[in-house]
């Protein structure tokens, strides 16, 4: 097995691909879909990196995977998926959940059904299948959103944002359904009970303190000297440290665009009739002068943008 990884650095995510060097099956983790807000401009240069490397190598892309619905950039999946069409695309089944909550957030009315439909495939906990000769097993690791999950791939695991390299820590909990209880038990219970040898890789590196980018580590690496969750920490440590910290944090920067596209499979909104703009939808609200900048809770206005 073979593992290629892309950085974009303009949202610190990492894309992975997989593949059977001797088959050339392949699978892709987590594809992004560019978007500049200044004049709501999509672009297709990452998935064009990622195409370039499977149509190099003369891959045959079996599978597109997502770890959740992402909150910092949009899915490249949708475009992937047109250029190599015998893949399909997968997430965690609890996606309904992320979705019956942004359905409201973005006022998404009778067109949107929040089951998953979007997804060619909802994955369970424990499910193992097949990607041609790859095997990919299914770990839920809820916590940054209730629908993460992990995927376990020969010796290497793809933790999305649950876990981080180990300078930078873990994922944050404030999204709506969000709980750091709960990724306390995914990461302690779930990803440390791997081998320590288990190669993880990881869904962003921010680059503490100027470091160079980094994206593997082990399970015993992060077991051992995980910043924010070494094996040994309290859930109630842990708990009060994460809301702590994430109180302070400020929303990403395209955390309406990102959402609104992701909990639709990458799809782009369609445009109400013909020869009109597609928009998306941005919703607002007005803040407090004693609020944080954590993550708010489902917003109460809502404005189109041209997409």
């Amino acid at each position: 097995m073979k593992i290629e990884t892309f950085f974009d650095p303009r949202t610190f995510t990492l894309t992975h691909v997989v593949f059977d060097p001797d088959t050339r099956d392949a699978l892709v983790i987590d594809p992004v879909l560019d978007y500049d807000p200044v004049g709501s401009v999509v672009s297709t240069d990452s998935v064009d990196r990622v195409t370039e490397l499977l149509r190099h190598e003369a891959l045959t892309l079996r599978a597109i995977l997502e770890t959740h619905a992402h909150a910092d950039h949009l899915s490249g999946s949708q475009v992937l998926r047109a250029r190599f069409p015998g893949a399909f695309i997968a997430i965690g089944e609890r996606i309904r959940e992320v979705q019956g909550v942004f359905k409201g957030v973005f006022d998404l009315g009778d067109e949107f059904t929040p089951d998953g439909h979007q997804f060619d495939r909802l994955l369970a906990d424990h499910e193992a299948f097949a990607a041609g000769s790859l095997t990919v097993h299914v770990i839920a690791t809820p916590g940054h959103t209730p629908a993460c999950v992990s995927y376990h791939i020969g010796d290497a695991v793809f933790t999305g944002d649950a876990l981080f390299m180990p300078d930078y820590g873990t994922g944050r909990c404030d999204f709506p359904r969000g709980s750091a209880a709960a990724l306390h038990r995914s990461v302690t219970t779930r990803l440390y009970s791997l081998p320590d040898p288990t190669r993880v890789f990881v869904g962003h590196d921010y680059m503490p303190g100027g470091r160079a980018l980094a994206f593997e580590s082990t399970i015993g690496a992060e077991r051992q000297h995980n910043i924010q969750l070494p094996a040994d920490r309290s859930e109630a440590e842990f708990v009060a440290f994460r809301v702590a910290r994430d109180a302070k944090l400020d929303p990403p920067k395209l955390l309406y665009p990102s959402l609104q596209v992701n909990i639709r499979a990458g799809h782009l909104p369609e445009p109400a009739h013909a020869g009109a703009p597609a928009h998306l939808k941005i919703p607002f609200r007005l803040k407090q002068p004693s609020e944080g900048g954590s993550c708010p809770d489902p917003a109460i206005h809502s404005s189109n943008v041209n997409s």
